[in-house]
């Protein structure tokens, strides 16, 4: 007699069936999932306008089911604010790494939150330039090395790091803005459960929403993918700390 088995774990409707290019133990590929996961289960895909960065995820649109435009690097939040005031009723987000969005992308970043535009920005930090070599990046840790920090960053040499989701935290315009590790399941699932508070914050039109994905990147961290998890449970969670580090509901001047 043969055994029938329930069907539990399936790929999301929003994913498209395409084999991922990121390296093993890339935090990149379990993102894409969770992030068309959500969609799937808010019903909001349909109505989904995604901004692809410059750097690792640039070829996101071969993996999301939803109409996606290229950004330039760090115009992620200037593209997605302009896509959302010609089609207000669009669900618009960035998807942006710490080097297209802390760095080059600082003003575009800052200045998207100071006018407390509705959209929605998934930042996936991992502390260097995944694409172009694994040079330092602005959330690159005290310490950390990289190819332009052979010895690891130094204050006095390079400066220190970066938090911008928490600078982005202190902007009125900000209705929310989280802080997620991609490491443990459990983890995992509280990073699904902000991704989903972040774009109910859209669809309720109170402004400016970012969630920060601590990620692992074994390649440029010369680490194993478990070593990889281990340092940012171990390192990059003291620097980095998960949680909500704002929710407003009602941002400055709404209604007037």
């Amino acid at each position: 007699m043969g055994v029938t088995m329930e069907k539990v774990y399936s790929r999301p409707k929003y994913l498209k069936p395409a084999a991922f290019h990121y390296c093993p133990g890339c935090g990149h590929s379990i993102v894409h999932r969770l992030v068309a996961e959500v969609f799937e289960e808010m019903d909001i895909g349909e109505r989904a306008i995604g901004v692809a960065p410059a750097g690792c995820a640039v070829l996101a649109y071969n993996y999301f089911d939803c109409d996606f435009v290229e950004g330039a690097h760090g115009r992620g939040a200037a593209i997605a604010t302009g896509i959302k005031r010609r089609f207000p009723d669009a669900v618009v987000f960035s998807y942006q790494g710490d080097g297209d969005l802390a760095a080059i992308g600082t003003a575009e970043t800052i200045h998207a939150a100071a006018r407390g535009e509705n959209i929605t920005i998934v930042f996936v930090n991992n502390g260097i330039y995944g694409m172009t070599g694994g040079q330092m990046a602005p959330t690159t840790l005290l310490g950390m090395k990289a190819t332009t920090a052979p010895f690891g960053r130094a204050s006095v040499r390079e400066g220190y790091n970066l938090d911008i989701t928490h600078l982005v935290a202190e902007i009125e315009g900000t209705a929310f803005a989280g802080r997620a590790l991609i490491t443990s399941p459990k983890e995992i699932r509280k990073a699904k459960k902000m991704i989903a508070q972040a774009f109910q914050c859209q669809l309720e039109k109170r402004g400016f929403s970012i969630v920060e994905l601590v990620c692992t990147c074994p390649t440029n961290w010369k680490l194993s993918p478990i070593a990889s998890v281990k340092y940012i449970e171990e390192v990059m969670a003291k620097n980095y700390p998960p949680g909500i580090l704002v929710e407003r509901r009602k941002i400055e001047g709404e209604g007037k």
